[in-house]
């Protein structure tokens, strides 16, 4: 089998000589950061977890008087017809621009169109000359883009959230392992060049050496990293990212009005429950609705309503999810998409939100979501949702991959007395954007500034 080399970035590769260094423009108290974000896609075109966060904060930012330029990646020529240049602007928004990336390799994190890609962004990096470059993702745009930004702009300072475990798992991310035979998927709890050789034997043990070590190359231009959860911040950790470089720091939403609670007829069951988010293998939506069958026959009648498409699913997949939803027996019911301003009025509808993923996640905007609006979470009780959600007093927790004990915790949601009142009245606040902002403009403050970082790192970590 040949053996792909790997995509480093000489310096030939970003200029045909080296960028002038540019005199770095100090900092006054008067001045917030010029800040530039990076994500993977936008909302309005992919409207993810770590896509909707990023450009919320974006927002925060701007409202609190920073100067910032939204970069999104995307190849999604289904969503957005492809322009013919590599920058797109989304509609009046000139602060916000598309960068149109479509060769890119999945396993290595590499950017292979480096001389369509890199004369562009160096363009792009040269006219905003930002202080603060704040990466939330480098899919599509490639982590050798890490030192594209470090070449061109010297003076600036990199702070990259790590949302997933994209760089150390080959598998999407997921670290679950690729079903065989009859198997099914199984938790991985760390990444090794032989491990990850079994779950993809037709790649040699060594090209996943050869890809650790260029993703680490390039993290290591990294000023600071941001982890929204202690588990992802650990699980960084233990593949060997410096402790001393990742601060945790959690997400946030702007602020909403709380959903009305269901009104329920005198000694009537809280009996609704919903699942938010996209239908795919992870996110457990076959477990939720093989939970409701089992419920069915035992002669219990609970509402499932799913929101969530399962767009770019595989056929199979899709036959599993509405085989699900007939053996649910007229309990569950497929509404499909959803945009995040309908939130409100979907959850309004429901008791209890279930999340039943059979991955790690790391802090799940659904749960936010159901927080902001009261309603307690049925949850597996791994990873950044056990962490978020605490099993007995803000929600509950259910073992991952397991119909039967989620139906067994949603009998006890619908049956035990006081139970939702209790849970309910527990949730803790969530963390508003215009806080988040504020936290964010202290880090890239402190970064920008010889200041002692103790003094603000508290808060921070909450």
């Amino acid at each position: 089998m040949s053996r792909r080399r790997l995509p480093l970035l000489p310096a030939g590769h970003v200029s045909a000589r080296p960028a002038p260094r540019q005199p770095a423009r100090p900092l006054v108290a008067a001045r917030p950061p010029r800040v530039l974000l990076i994500a993977h896609n936008h909302p309005s075109l992919h409207p993810g977890g770590t896509e909707i966060f990023a450009h919320e904060l974006f927002g925060g930012l701007k409202a609190a008087g920073a100067e910032c330029l939204f970069l999104a990646c995307t190849n999604d020529t289904h969503r957005a017809p492809r322009p013919g240049t590599g920058f797109q602007t989304l509609g009046r928004s000139a602060d916000e621009v598309l960068l149109w990336a479509g060769h890119f390799d999945h396993f290595h994190q590499s950017q292979i169109d480096l001389h369509g890609l890199v004369p562009d962004l160096s363009n792009l990096l040269r006219a905003f000359r930002p202080d603060i470059v704040h990466v939330h993702h480098t899919l599509l745009l490639g982590v050798e883009m890490l030192f594209l930004i470090r070449r061109v702009c010297p003076d600036a300072k990199i702070v990259y959230t790590l949302h997933d475990y994209y760089p150390i798992c080959a598998n999407d991310g997921q670290m679950v392992t690729p079903p065989r035979g009859e198997g099914g998927r199984a938790l991985c709890s760390k990444a090794s060049p032989d491990a990850c050789h079994r779950c993809f034997p037709d790649r040699p043990a060594d090209q996943f050496l050869l890809r650790e070590k260029h993703i680490k190359a390039m993290f290591g231009l990294v000023d600071r990293f941001l982890a929204p959860s202690r588990f992802l911040r650990d699980r960084y950790v233990a593949w060997g990212l410096d402790p001393a470089r990742i601060e945790v720091m959690a997400n946030s939403r702007p602020s909403v009005e709380p959903a009305p609670v269901r009104g329920l007829a005198p000694g009537a069951a809280r009996d609704a429950f919903a699942y938010f988010g996209n239908l795919n293998p992870f996110k457990g939506v076959t477990v939720a609705l093989d939970a409701v069958a089992r419920m069915a026959r035992q002669g219990l009648s609970p509402s499932l309503a799913v929101h969530g498409g399962s767009l770019y699913q595989a056929p199979e997949f899709r036959q599993r999810v509405a085989d699900g939803f007939e053996a649910a027996n007229g309990l569950a019911t497929a509404h499909g998409p959803y945009r995040p301003q309908e939130m409100p009025a979907l959850i309004a509808a429901a008791d209890w939100v279930v999340m039943p993923s059979i991955w790690w996640e790391n802090a799940p905007l659904v749960i936010q979501e159901a927080f902001q609006h009261r309603r307690p979470v049925i949850v597996s009780g791994i990873g950044g949702m056990a962490e978020a959600v605490r099993d007995g007093v803000d929600g509950l927790h259910v073992r991952p991959n397991d119909p039967a004990d989620l139906a067994r915790v949603m009998t006890r949601a619908m049956t035990e007395p006081d139970l939702w009142d209790r849970l309910s009245a527990n949730i803790p606040a969530v963390r508003p954007t215009e806080e988040a902002a504020s936290l964010h403009l202290a880090l890239y403050g402190e970064l920008l500034s010889p200041a002692p970082a103790a003094l603000i790192q508290g808060n921070r970590n909450r």
